[in-house]
């Protein structure tokens, strides 16, 4: 049977002044996996998820969305095609609120009012669902770093983006706050979301990834299959 990818990134170029970022990537993930981006500082596994996410434009390559080619000119583009990212550094404007950092840029209007409240009710309702516990109206600036990516996981979730990327989540987490991503990142899994992962940590990649590919110095090394038996017997 063949494989059901989601996403296809297919030699991928992409150039900076006097440096290969990308050279001739191939990158597919499938429906339902989590799959991990491995490589040292340096290799190009975030600039590869900037054009996936439409921050750069590929010298070369191509890309593909369940089997059909699409182009991704900016980050509008990738979120209208379900693309959300989780940067490393996050953007947020840190004199806004939870809520209205969520909400920006797909602010729902009536008769030329914003629907704040109709907003509130569906942030909560994921904050809910998903055990993302927020403040809606606490400042940015006021919140921790770990509550700030669940800032920044709810915006995803809001603008119900299936295809999540996570550019190294857990540099700037404790050892609580790496295990509640993990639960949720199965949590995701488990509704058929589709993650890519970028770390360096084998721990985290062993923990909670279907497959794992490794890039080094801008090209791609291969993929492998990160499931174990002591992984698959772990509780969820």
């Amino acid at each position: 049977m063949a494989d059901n990818y989601v996403i296809e990134m297919l030699h991928i170029t992409k150039e900076f002044p006097g440096i290969k970022a990308n050279d001739d990537i191939t990158l597919q993930l499938r429906k339902g996996e989590i799959h991990a981006l491995l490589g040292e500082n340096g290799a190009g596994k975030s600039t590869l998820m900037s054009v996936l996410f439409g921050l750069y434009q590929p010298e070369q390559g191509t890309i593909r969305k369940n089997g059909q080619e699409v182009k991704i000119n900016n980050p509008n583009d990738a979120n209208a095609l379900g693309i959300g990212m989780v940067h490393q550094h996050f953007k947020l404007v840190e004199c806004f609120t939870v809520l209205d950092n969520i909400i920006l840029g797909v602010e729902d209007t009536k008769h030329g009012f914003l629907q704040k409240d109709e907003a509130r009710k569906k942030v909560m309702a994921l904050s809910e669902k998903y055990g993302l516990k927020v403040d809606p109206d606490a400042l940015v600036s006021d919140i921790s770093v770990g509550m700030q990516q669940r800032v920044e996981i709810l915006k995803m979730l809001y603008r119900d983006n299936e295809i999540l990327i996570f550019d190294e989540p857990t540099a700037v987490l404790t050892p609580q706050e790496i295990d509640e991503l993990m639960d949720i990142m199965r949590g995701f899994k488990a509704e058929g979301k589709s993650i890519l992962f970028i770390t360096h940590k084998l721990n985290e990649i062993m923990a909670v990834s279907d497959r794992c590919s490794v890039l080094r110095k801008g090209r791609y090394i291969g993929t492998v299959d990160s499931r174990t038996p002591r992984k698959r017997n772990c509780p969820r």
